[in-house]
């Protein structure tokens, strides 16, 4: 039993990740409504409430399923690494009618009583409407949701991608499909990567590879199972969301803070995984000049290496930041 992903060896050429604020819109949405998700999401849930109570979701929960098929189109897998919430709305938006009807009847059919349901059949029965009203629903449910606090988010699932993108190189596939969760198993033999579940679902790859994507929100499952013509996606917890939604200033010794200065040492710890300035200075809630010049201090004096990844520099601590911020000598 699980969902079984076959390689070829063109497959092991093309594995690579990506990230998609219009994922993270989805299951943000998906975690409302769901309490076993939320342990780690309580300072935003607190933060989003009123706002989300003023948004009807009922038609995006219907299509998702406790188990079962979830609409692919409301959440396709990204075109490319850096897509924008933008480009991925467009996408949904062009969505053929009849590819919809099928992939709505398909959700419904998980959930008992749905497709008899008055809202059920009304998805269904225009599914072109369903289309536009699905794809305004998640812009407004970004807007409130997710797009105050992308560049966090974003800083978190980048960091993942770092980190799971640096055993891909010391350790192969192995190495990386190991690290990713629990319910995920790779056989090297047979080039086959299955994620346990009860049901039973094979994929081909057939030479377009397996993107692999970071979420905030998917905590404590894992995805997968988009048919054709989707690209084959598995979408795993990132690593870090314990700290997520912890202010940076909660975390900050008093003796690093003598030492250094209160706002450096802030900046610093805030680096548990390694960030982009913007991504600092909205975490921190400082302008990105001021968290830039807080930067270049503590490179120039040893406490951080940067490495730039597309447009963006992300900054790291050494080995003596992490002492100097956990109090362990010995590291």
């Amino acid at each position: 039993m699980g969902l079984h992903h076959y390689f070829g060896h063109e497959d092991l050429l093309r594995c690579r990740f990506a990230l998609s604020p219009a994922w993270e819109t989805q299951e943000a949405v998906r975690t409302l409504s769901r309490p076993d998700r939320q342990a780690y999401h309580l300072p935003w849930l607190r933060g989003i409430r009123a706002a989300a109570d003023g948004l009807d979701l009922r038609p995006l929960w219907l299509l998702m399923p406790h188990r079962g098929h979830s609409a692919d189109f409301i959440g396709p897998p990204p075109s490319g690494p850096g897509v924008s919430f933008e480009e991925e709305l467009a996408l949904i938006r062009g969505t053929d009618p009849a590819a919809a009807h099928e992939d709505i009847r398909k959700s419904l059919a998980c959930t008992p009583g749905a497709l008899d349901s008055e809202l059920g059949r009304s998805l269904l029965a225009d599914p072109a409407r369903a289309v536009r009203d699905l794809a305004d629903l998640l812009e407004r449910a970004w807007s409130v949701l997710i797009e105050p606090h992308w560049p966090r988010l974003r800083a978190l699932l980048e960091a993942d991608v770092l980190f799971h993108s640096r055993r891909l190189a010391a350790g192969g596939l192995q190495s990386l499909f190991d690290g990713l969760h629990p319910g995920l198993a790779w056989d090297a033999a047979s080039l086959t990567l299955t994620i346990e579940r009860p049901s039973h679902h094979e994929r081909v790859l057939g030479g377009q590879g397996l993107l692999l994507m970071p979420s905030a929100f998917i905590w404590p499952g894992i995805a997968g199972g988009f048919d054709p013509p989707w690209q084959p996606t598995i979408v795993y917890p990132a690593r870090g969301i314990g700290a997520l939604w912890t202010p940076a200033q909660q975390n900050t010794p008093d003796a690093l803070a003598r030492l250094v200065g209160r706002a450096r040492a802030e900046v610093l710890c805030a680096l548990e995984e390694p960030a982009s300035t913007t991504a600092l200075a909205h975490r921190l809630g400082l302008a990105p000049s001021t968290v830039s010049a807080h930067l270049s201090v503590l490179q120039a004096a040893g406490l951080l290496i940067s490495a730039r990844h597309g447009h963006q520099v992300h900054y790291e601590r050494t080995p003596l930041a992490i002492a100097l911020t956990t109090g362990d000598p010995g590291r």
